[in-house]
């Protein structure tokens, strides 16, 4: 054998190793559907019960989005991540505290929210998502109230509470996090919880969730299970499914991560949101053209998270970022096309040719522009010269 050939054998075998090394996440991406067209939506959550305020919020949201259309007409969509109660403070406080009552969804101080929330559905401009009938879980809330004077104040307020103001693990709805590592919920609380908050979510707008997200991305199998058994097809993620709140009260005990299109062990769809947008924290509207157009470059939908607390205080002004963002986005890719995110897990779980890419040169394109994300592998590739015939392999498909 000569030195040439050997090597080259001594190359191809690196190159082996390397691709053997990563082969899950590469197989990964190559199975993940390759989109079309760029997809954008604005992916927004906590609203319903609450601030009466949110109902003017809500109605300036839906004008402004109804303005904004892409090249088939529709309207830039965004999802209401709806939650179906706060606490009934004055009964809570009549009790001393020591009975949980809730302020639904359904009760008349909320009339105006539900009005703009229709009316924005109505006009195609809203996408109701089920978010938990509250978010928190109340035995949880009630239990921290007794050692924390804040909560119990949050607790007994006159008003519908903002939960925005409740410290951050007590957001959580599907564990126990009233103390620290929050503690497992028994899967026949969680089934009898997502049961009710169905029925209830049915009751305000006339039909069953079909997609729904977790509050604070915290969530199990069992939630899962129970929402499949609810009739909920798709799932919100950013990537990955935190079980827990460790010790220091931050999202934990991740046992599974997913990509978009991937499917949960109950059978649902999983789809990813991980372009963060909140304008009231500064960011700007370039955020989120950078977020569609990295996403578009990957093949993927463009889900750009934003929360209800962007538009309670600093109104105006998030609305104009929201706005510049949407139109640059518009600019940027004038291909866009503004889903729901069911429409957009039915396409993928349908294969639809309209949204789906299946020829080889585009889906090779968007598979080497994901593998950047993988850790470590960039490096691998670039060390070990694997990176030339992966971008030769593109250009010759």
């Amino acid at each position: 054998m000569t030195v040439l050939a050997l090597a080259l054998a001594m190359l191809l075998l690196v190159w082996a190793g390397v691709l053997l090394a990563f082969a899950a996440p590469l197989a990964a991406r190559w199975r993940e559907p390759v989109l079309r067209r760029p997809v954008l939506i604005i992916e927004s959550d906590d609203w319903g019960a609450g601030p009466l305020i949110q109902a003017d919020a809500l109605t300036r949201l839906s004008t402004l989005l109804q303005g904004i259309r892409d090249r088939n007409g529709h309207p830039a969509v965004m999802t209401l991540g709806v939650v179906l109660e706060v606490p009934d403070g004055a009964h809570i406080a009549a009790t001393g505290c020591t009975e949980y009552h809730a302020l639904p969804l359904g009760d008349e101080r909320f009339k105006a929210v539900r009005a703009a929330m229709q009316d924005g559905i109505q006009s195609g401009v809203f996408a109701p998502q089920l978010h938990g009938q509250c978010h928190y879980w109340p035995p949880a809330v009630m239990a921290a109230a007794r050692e924390a004077p804040a909560v119990r104040d949050w607790l007994t307020v006159p008003t519908p509470a903002a939960t925005e103001t409740l410290p951050s693990p007590l957001q959580s709805r599907w564990v126990d996090a009233s103390s620290l590592p929050s503690r497992a919920l028994a899967p026949e609380a969680i089934e009898q919880a997502v049961a009710a908050e169905v029925e209830a979510y049915q009751a305000v707008f006339g039909s069953a969730p079909q997609v729904a997200i977790a509050t604070t991305f915290v969530w199990n199998d069992a939630v899962e299970a129970a929402w499949a058994r609810a009739g909920i097809g798709v799932v919100i993620t950013p990537g990955r499914r935190a079980t827990c709140r460790n010790a220091a009260g931050a999202p934990a005990c991740v046992d599974a991560t997913m990509l978009t299109g991937a499917r949960s062990r109950a059978g649902q769809t999983y789809l990813l949101r991980d372009v963060y947008f909140e304008p009231s924290l500064g960011h700007m509207p370039q955020r989120l053209v950078d977020g569609l157009k990295a996403r578009t470059q990957q093949g993927r939908a463009c889900l750009a998270e934003t929360h209800r607390f962007n538009f309670l205080q600093g109104l105006d002004a998030s609305l104009a970022t929201l706005e510049t963002g949407l139109n640059a986005a518009l600019a940027a890719c004038p291909n866009v096309g503004f889903l729901t995110p069911l429409e957009l897990g039915q396409a993928i779980r349908r294969r639809d040719p309209a949204w789906i890419e299946t020829r080889l040169r585009p889906r090779l394109a968007a598979w080497r522009a994901r593998l950047d994300e993988i850790p470590r592998f960039r490096r691998m590739a670039r060390l070990s010269g694997l990176a030339l015939p992966l971008a030769w392999l593109e250009r010759a498909a």
